[in-house]
């Protein structure tokens, strides 16, 4: 990773996807997790201050260094052990049937095998297990796909590989996943080429 990928792009998103800027839909995807908590991209740690208090652990999956050290403030004030489990979620090191739930929040746009992430979701998924997530991808509308494709190479360039056009639906389903619930929506105060946004629970087929 050069400099700005791995210095200073971490920094701009714990600033920028924060708990203050994204607290309201961090707070509902977490809400339903419970036991041992699978995190795909946890970066800095956003999502920390709205895991329920009842998780029993929570491993978290995050190839940026710098992103781990600027969770340390969050990590240490949790009550729920978290650990670094991997920097990979396409080669996840966990055995089979490992965990209760898992979360992904604003992780799957760049990921560049996100297909093969969610599999290994699923796999290390306890029976009966679910993954929470939110994501952003597809617009629903072609006039907001047309944007989207416009400004997808430059998204690519400046914020670590974020594609705007993944249809998450499709990727769940090609996965092995199933939406149980699945909202599509545009998050207000966003413009809707980077601000639409799906919201939901999946199960392993």
């Amino acid at each position: 990773m050069g400099l700005y990928a791995e210095q200073i792009l971490p920094r701009l998103i714990n600033v920028g996807c924060g708990p203050r800027a994204t607290g309201r839909l961090r707070a509902r995807v977490c809400a339903p997790l419970r036991g041992a908590v699978l995190e795909l991209g946890f970066g800095s740690g956003a999502n920390v201050p709205f895991y329920p208090p009842t998780l029993a652990s929570v491993s978290a999956v995050d190839p940026s260094g710098t992103a781990w050290e600027l969770a340390a403030r969050r990590r240490d004030k949790s009550a729920i052990p978290i650990h670094r489990a991997g920097l990979d979620g396409q080669l996840l090191d966990s055995p089979d049937d490992s965990f209760d739930t898992a979360l992904s929040t604003w992780t799957l746009c760049t990921i560049p095998d996100p297909v093969r992430a969610l599999a290994e979701v699923r796999r290390v998924l306890k029976p009966g297990g679910f993954l929470r997530f939110v994501e952003h991808g597809l617009a629903p509308e072609e006039s907001v796909r047309r944007w989207q494709r416009r400004i997808e190479p430059l998204q690519r360039r400046l914020v670590g590989g974020c594609h705007l056009t993944r249809d998450i639906e499709a990727l769940l389903q090609e996965s092995g996943f199933e939406p149980a619930e699945l909202e599509c929506f545009y998050e207000p105060g966003m413009p809707r080429s980077q601000g639409c946004f799906y919201l939901g629970t999946a199960v392993p087929r």
